[in-house]
């Protein structure tokens, strides 16, 4: 049965994807009981010109879902990663440090990053950065009073490209007035930020991080088919895997250290929030952030589901599942329909997790010496990891899910990886709202975290999948 009147909502988060958007609505956001109320998707239409077309499908969808004539909202979030999301090329001084730097900001705020360059930007460089024609630059190099002439030639040739795209520079501190001499006067908006590798062997990512997406929100209103977004949207706009990074680092501060997977259609992310262990950082030969985002651009179960087929090995992935491809690989359309597409996702997924996880995990190297061997750890540090958290639609609806999850804790993988213990407790995001809550967290952290954790059933830790 339908209303007559509008009904009246709190809070819109819409999820505006390459493909499809949509809309969580939630009530209530600022009481203690904060209520996930119903969703609604409609197909993404950005380059078809106008973002709110398929806001406004998405709408329509949520209220012929709960049999509504109308809604009216408060205000509406969003998360966007339309149009080949938030492109980014990072340049730095030296590729280990202050280009490795710049890059863990950039992708933890949620960035494609597109190229990464050390040293001097060469004409090859320039004739890409033109082609890839991305959202943000980001300059950095030389630590806080180091090396000056790198980034400062590095601004001019990003100058000479004519582009008018934004510009943050999080390098030496004392090269700040000379790279606002650089572009003073040429159009192209530029954003100082406190240097990201300040001293040797030090990172300093988030202010950068928070940097990025404030640019990002200041500058997709002017993207194609962005330009109306604001008629609809009214509060923050971040890049998704940035909002779901948000929402591991409030989780984070709530229950511990923990690692997001999340398998989409093209890609699959992890997220990993943790200081490791102590013993761990006295072998680091290189330092990571707290917070790690890894994207991986191959491992994907609809458009990448021909690669990870081959990563398997079609007579191998044939001999697991008990039936040939051929039919199942026709049919397939992103949503598994039938028990055989499902049985072939899940494997897929399997794989995805387990090729991004050996991608993600730092590991234990030995060197040899005339005081014989000894034992280095380089990459990230997982063996504190508490919680192993599945979001993203293959991770969220499959029915193995769990012990997908829980594949990354076994022995097997644990083999010079420094991998979350087997004692880890895995935790699904059953509503599916994960990235929708990282930019609520914007607005009401309280109503973000209450309803992250409701989500993942962490107020009843005795039905932890195991």
């Amino acid at each position: 049965m339908s209303r007559e009147d509008p009904m009246k909502i709190d809070i819109l988060v819409a999820e505006i994807g390459s493909t499809t958007t949509l809309v969580n609505a939630f009530q209530d956001a600022g009481s203690p009981e904060p209520v996930f109320w119903g969703q609604g998707e409609a197909p993404t239409s950005v380059l078809e010109g106008d973002v709110r077309v398929g806001l406004r499908g998405a709408v329509d969808d949520l209220c012929r879902n709960k049999g509504l004539t109308g809604l009216e909202y408060g205000e509406m979030l969003a998360t966007s990663s339309a149009a080949g999301g938030l492109k980014m090329t990072v340049h730095g001084l030296v590729y280990d440090m202050t280009a490795k730097a710049a890059r863990e900001a950039a992708l933890g705020a949620g960035a494609v990053l597109k190229k990464v360059t050390a040293g001097l930007l060469r004409e090859s460089d320039l004739d890409e950065i033109r082609a890839i024609n991305p959202n943000i630059i980001m300059l950095a190099g030389g630590v806080d009073h180091g090396e000056r002439d790198t980034a400062t030639a590095n601004a001019k040739s990003i100058v000479s490209l004519g582009l008018r795209v934004p510009v943050i520079y999080a390098g030496n501190i004392d090269t700040q007035s000379e790279i606002k001499a650089v572009f003073e006067g040429t159009g192209v908006p530029l954003y100082i930020v406190e240097n990201v590798y300040p001293r040797i062997d030090e990172l300093n990512v988030e202010p950068a991080r928070r940097v990025i997406q404030a640019v990002f929100e200041e500058h997709i209103v002017h993207a194609p088919g962005m330009e109306h977004i604001r008629d609809m949207v009214t509060g923050p706009i971040i890049p998704t895997p940035g909002a779901v990074m948000e929402s591991a680092k409030l989780l984070y501060n709530e229950i511990g250290d923990l690692m997001v997977l999340d398998v989409g259609g093209a890609t699959t992310d992890i997220h990993s929030v943790t200081e490791g262990s102590e013993e761990i950082a006295r072998m680091l030969l290189a330092p990571e952030p707290a917070a790690k985002r890894t994207v991986e651009g191959d491992l994907g179960v609809y458009v990448n589901a021909v690669n990870l087929v081959e990563l398997i090995g079609r007579a191998e992935l044939e001999s697991r599942l008990g039936f040939p491809l051929e039919g199942v690989i026709a049919s397939y359309k992103a949503i598994p329909k039938n028990d055989a597409e499902t049985r072939f996702v899940e494997a897929l997924t399997e794989e995805a997790v387990r090729l991004a996880f050996r991608r993600h995990a730092g590991r234990i190297r030995f060197v040899y010496g005339p005081q014989g061997r000894s034992s280095l750890a380089e990459g990230k540090d997982l063996t504190q990891i508490k919680y192993v958290i599945g979001t993203g639609g293959a991770l969220t609806r499959l029915p193995g899910r769990a012990g997908i999850l829980r594949s990354v804790t076994r022995p097997e993988e644990r083999l010079h990886l420094l991998s979350p213990p087997e004692t880890a407790g895995v935790l699904v995001d059953n509503d599916y709202i994960m990235a929708s809550l990282g930019v609520l967290s914007k607005r009401r952290p309280e109503a973000a975290l209450r309803l992250l954790l409701r989500s993942l059933d962490f107020e009843n830790p005795g039905n932890f999948p195991r």
